[in-house]
């Protein structure tokens, strides 16, 4: 029995992988931006509201999912959700009518919804609680959001829209990936991190949240529209657009693990306002700077977006120990499709204006962000108690 456990595959990288799959679908919708643009002559508000369709009803639905997590478990929902978001986005390119792609982008992402809170709650007590390890679950993540724009772009290449069924591929591994993960924790048994003593703590948590989804509209705005900015700031095809990217999410593949490991040395309040504060001179750079000199502006914002990525989820846990599944929900889910929202209006403004102009309050945000995070204190960490399981 020792040595089956010996060669049996850690669940933090099986749960990491599974989160990849996932999020490649986050990042499929805006990589499907330009292709909707090209192919379906769609404009920026139009573009605007498959990312809002992808994002909000997934949003909302997360913390839905978030409290169903706090009250019972319910591990099943991380292969079954892997495979609706994978359906979703096969389903997008395939029908010409604006209110079906609508439709199937939405099943992608009450997909996501269903995966996340769970997922964040089974990676937390896997960890044993630690800053680094939730690093790692989240880089899944971030690589999922990296790989999205160049396997949208390989398939686009061979099939046009017509060719979305293939981006169905990474929701089976995935769902693969996260059945054994789940297998190897019922085998293993870790202890789940259960709540310290004392009450949640939610204006604390309400201040982080409004951080966040400052944040969020950040990232989801440059998530729409940076591949269609820097074609038109480098002068390239979809090409250089999709190169930005994958620049920005690729970036927060480091970022997150970074941003562990500079929480386990520096706090994860230092961090986070820090983060924020270049997130406000990468942006602008992006607004601002010409040519391929964009490029390095776009890799310092996916730092700054991402360094605080995975921080914010456990910071939002040990505010509401209590309610690990709803603080995951809200900091994973509410938060984005609140972003999401905000992506219309850029699309609208940018159709009024240039999409220079509409994109420069973004660099704004982040100090708004900082402004909410004043005076909070770090929170003490959920511990896990040996005689619990999951």
């Amino acid at each position: 029995m020792s040595r089956n456990r010996e060669r049996r595959v850690p669940p933090i990288p099986l749960l990491s992988a599974g989160h990849a799959c996932v999020d490649v679908y986050q990042g499929s919708v805006a990589a499907l931006v330009p292709y909707f643009v090209a192919e379906r002559a769609y404009g920026y508000a139009a573009v605007s509201g498959v990312v809002l369709a992808a994002s909000l009803l997934s949003s909302v639905a997360q913390p839905l999912f978030g409290a169903l997590a706090d009250r019972r478990s319910v591990r099943w929902l991380l292969p079954a959700s892997t495979l609706v978001s994978g359906v979703g986005v096969a389903l997008s390119g395939l029908w010409q009518s604006y209110a079906l792609t609508l439709a199937a982008v939405a099943v992608s992402g009450i997909g996501v919804a269903a995966y996340h809170p769970e997922s964040a709650r089974v990676a937390r007590a896997a960890s044993g609680g630690g800053h680094s390890a939730m690093g790692w679950f989240a880089l899944g993540g971030n690589l999922g959001f990296a790989a999205a724009p160049l396997l949208v772009a390989a398939v686009m290449a061979g099939a046009g829209l017509g060719g979305t069924p293939w981006l169905a591929l990474p929701a089976l591994l995935g769902a693969c990936a996260s059945a054994v993960a789940l297998r190897t924790i019922a085998h293993d048994a870790p202890p789940i991190a259960r709540p310290r003593t004392g009450r949640d703590d939610w204006p604390s948590f309400r201040r982080l949240t409004a951080a966040v989804i400052c944040r969020s509209i950040v990232f989801v705005g440059l998530s729409t529209f940076v591949a269609l900015h820097v074609r038109q700031r480098t002068g390239g095809g979809d090409l250089a657009g999709t190169a930005a990217l994958a620049v920005l999410y690729l970036g927060g593949a480091i970022g997150t693990v970074a941003g562990g490991r500079l929480a386990d040395r520096y706090g994860r309040i230092a961090v986070v306002r820090w983060s924020a504060l270049l997130t406000v001179l990468a942006v602008t750079g992006v607004v601002v700077v010409p040519g391929p000199t964009v490029y390095a502006f776009v890799a310092l914002a996916s730092a700054g977006l991402y360094v605080p990525f995975s921080l914010h989820v456990t910071l939002g846990q040990d505010y509401l120990p209590s309610r690990v599944g709803t603080a995951g929900g809200v900091t994973l889910g509410l938060t984005a499709g609140i972003g999401g929202l905000a992506t219309p209006l850029i699309g609208a403004l940018a159709d009024a204006t240039t999409l220079q102009v509409a994109l420069a309050p973004l660099a704004v945000l982040p100090v708004v962000g900082v402004l909410f995070l004043r005076g909070l204190r770090e929170p003490e960490p959920i511990r896990p108690v040996p005689a619990q399981r999951l």
